[in-house]
């Protein structure tokens, strides 16, 4: 949502301005420019990217649009989804979540959290650590490098697309340099001719140049910054999952490893204890011995 009333704030300032100086819109209607600055930013972006970077690309662009969905109701559930799962597995055994890893889509339990399931990066780095926890043999030290690794990889790939965009960003005043360059040759060719046409060729030219700049820090680069936000936000939460499992596999109680996770959650979206403990109730649907020992 911001993102958009910032697409409008910064298109609208800009018009406002320049009609309050007696400027002429139609003047900046220049179809040619926008083709010569958007056709070769596409361009540039399919020489230097694989198709699965350009789907990324188009995929966080659309994320941008909507609003994060790592937000502290995100992470109540999450937490109460680990509390009932912890409290299966120390209450039946690591066994009785095998098939909840196994097939998660299928999961009675993790059914009832559909955000996230829909996130399917987290639900492969939740079941495939439980899973190497269920197979045993593996000590905690070394299921924690696997995630580490696992969130390395994964964070790696989620700021690809975004260097990319970037890249982009910063190639556009050079490519509105291009159309500009390209608008003065033709206005050279038109030096004889009327004082008015040769104004209107110029003017367009600048438009050139105009866009460039405007497409470089007024939407692209903004757009590649929201979405580098947001991979930040992903790698956090994986974070969170990680530090709380970790904690489990250590030995902790499920509150324990709840409340471990729940400071490493970031502090503009942490729950508050009593959240979290009315959470945790509401899983097992009366208060655990965990709980209320804690």
């Amino acid at each position: 949502m911001f993102a958009i009333i910032g697409i409008v704030v910064v298109f609208g300032a800009i018009v406002a301005g320049y009609l309050m100086e007696k400027g002429s819109l139609l003047v900046l209607l220049q179809p040619a420019e926008l083709i010569i600055i958007g056709g070769a930013a596409v361009g540039t972006l399919l020489i230097a990217n694989p198709l699965h970077t350009i789907k990324a690309i188009v995929g966080g662009a659309v994320g941008v649009l909507k609003p994060s969905p790592f937000g502290k109701s995100r992470y109540l559930t999450t937490l109460k989804m680990m509390f009932e799962l912890l409290n299966k597995i120390r209450r039946e055994g690591l066994l009785s979540v095998e098939n909840d890893v196994e097939k998660p889509q299928e999961s009675v339990l993790f059914k009832k959290y559909p955000d996230f399931v829909k996130d399917h990066h987290a639900v492969d780095f939740v079941c495939d650590t439980l899973r190497m926890a269920i197979t045993g043999g593996v000590e905690p030290f070394d299921i924690d490098q696997m995630m580490e690794r696992d969130m390395e990889v994964h964070h790696h790939g989620a700021l690809a697309p975004i260097s990319s965009l970037t890249t982009v960003a910063d190639a556009l005043p050079g490519l509105g340099i291009v159309a500009a360059v390209l608008g003065v040759v033709i206005t050279m060719g038109a030096i004889g001719g009327p004082p008015e046409e040769v104004g209107k060729k110029v003017a367009a030219a600048l438009v050139g140049t105009f866009l460039g700049i405007l497409l470089c820090y007024g939407l692209v680069g903004p757009l590649a910054s929201k979405m580098s936000k947001g991979a930040e936000e992903h790698h956090e939460y994986f974070q969170v999952l990680r530090v709380l499992i970790l904690s489990f596999l250590k030995g902790n109680a499920p509150i324990i490893a709840i409340e471990m996770a729940r400071r490493a959650i970031p502090a503009h979206v942490r729950p508050g204890f009593d959240e979290m403990e009315k959470q945790c109730k509401g899983a097992t649907g009366a208060p655990s011995d965990d709980v209320e020992a804690a």
